[in-house]
């Protein structure tokens, strides 16, 4: 597949500048987030004590690095490209066939070729090569840090890889806290890269909204988001959250072949990872049309509505998780059921730390930490009763200041539902 220069026609860019070029990085410093992101992972490895992290995640690749190759295919084949980074080494062991794609990136010092260490690869010597692999990893972070038994963070590997890392004397541990932690920060240019794939998928839910109309299936209504995403350089769409009719009540209902009927309720929730990997995470609710919207969908709306603005209004930093949870507004116990299982969460190139529990869930689900500024925090409703025909989704996305929050999400509102 080619890759686009869309400001002259020259063929001599590598791949990594046709990237930094194009349209959606215009006025963004990418080596600057690269170098912000590698340097968040190293201070929260410092902090908890870790000497190396083995990423195979790809998106925690991504954030350490700024080097996407094929991100769907590698989540389910760990690890098919994984990257060890220590305090003053990065070395990413990429895709058979893939090794250019790292060239130019300032956060690599080093590509080798990766071994694959999974029974698809190996077969029946999937032990011989969990081995070999776990005694490679051993030698060179021996190597890298000066000593033996280093303190190693995992994600994603073979149960077996893990095991011979062990038994090789190395102190593994888990490399989610660090890494989480490390994302949950943004810089202001990481917030640029937000901005921009916002600004994407809002002109792509806006073609979505355009195109509602009944007799459409809810699979042809989703596709016109994800060709739009794509068109504009984004990556792809996380889940298939847009239903239309009682297929709203309750959430979590997979787009489906279902079609949308008149005067009917759409509710979507976007979850793409978008422009430079970031994640667009918002909700609207549409109505289908072509008589107005009844009285009950609108205070459906218009409950969600509420849930949501009264929640952003109380986010400041210096607020605990806890004190959020009893602040939050109170939902009707009509509602209460079918309630979205979180109030909010972090958000950056995808969902993440952390996640903000309602207050009737705190007790066995919440857990307490501090509201920061350069979080982005995503404010979660859906409204519909128990057994009910009908639901709403709505969600925003914001950034923690150091007053208050900055609305991020810019997409409008449903003047229709919202008011008489």
């Amino acid at each position: 597949m080619a890759n686009f220069d869309w400001h002259a026609e020259r063929t001599d860019l590598s791949g990594l500048t046709l990237l930094d070029r194009a349209p959606e990085s215009e006025g963004i410093n990418l080596k600057s987030v690269r170098l912000y992101r590698q340097a968040q992972v190293r201070k929260e490895m410092l902090k908890y004590d870790i000497d190396a992290v083995i990423l195979s995640d790809p998106i925690n690749i991504r954030y350490a690095t700024g080097t996407r190759n094929m991100q769907v295919f590698s989540m389910r084949n760990a690890p098919s490209r994984y990257l060890l980074l220590t305090a003053s080494r990065s070395i990413l062991f990429e895709f058979t066939g893939c090794l250019h794609l790292a060239e130019g990136y300032e956060t690599i010092d080093e590509v080798r070729q990766a071994e694959t260490a999974s029974f698809v690869a190996a077969g029946p010597e999937i032990e011989t090569r969990e081995r070999r692999w776990a005694e490679g990893m051993n030698k060179l972070i021996s190597e890298l840090i000066g000593r033996p038994g280093a303190t190693v963070g995992l994600e994603r590997l073979n149960a077996g890889t893990a095991i011979a890392l062990k038994e090789l004397g190395l102190n593994v541990v888990d490399a989610q806290r660090p890494v989480e932690m490390a994302r949950a920060i943004k810089s202001p240019e990481e917030v640029k890269c937000i901005i921009a794939s916002l600004r994407a998928t809002e002109i792509a839910v806006g073609k979505l909204r355009d195109a509602v109309r009944p007799g459409l299936t809810e699979n042809e209504l989703w596709s016109v988001l994800h060709k739009s995403v794509i068109e504009q350089n984004g990556d792809y769409c996380e889940t298939r959250l847009l239903s239309a009719g009682q297929r709203t009540n309750p959430w979590f209902q997979e787009t489906a072949s279902y079609k949308i009927k008149e005067n009917e309720l759409v509710a979507l929730d976007t979850d793409v990872v978008g422009c430079h990997g970031y994640y667009s995470d918002f909700s609207r609710t549409f109505h289908s049309g072509p008589a107005t919207p009844t009285q009950e969908q609108k205070v459906l709306y218009r409950v969600a509505y509420e849930q949501v603005h009264h929640n952003m209004n109380i986010l400041k930093p210096g607020m605990t998780f806890r004190e959020y949870a009893d602040q939050a507004w109170d939902i009707p116990a009509k509602y209460y059921a079918n309630r979205y299982y979180l109030s909010a969460h972090g958000c950056g190139m995808t969902g993440e730390y952390p996640y903000l529990y309602h207050r009737g869930d705190f007790p066995d689900a919440g857990y307490d930490g501090v509201i920061e500024p350069g979080m982005v925090i995503c404010v979660e409703s859906y409204i519909g009763e128990e057994g009910g025909s009908q639901g709403v989704k709505l969600e925003q996305q914001v950034l923690i200041t150091e007053t208050g929050i900055e609305i991020l999400s810019e997409f409008p509102f449903e003047e229709t539902l919202l008011h008489e």
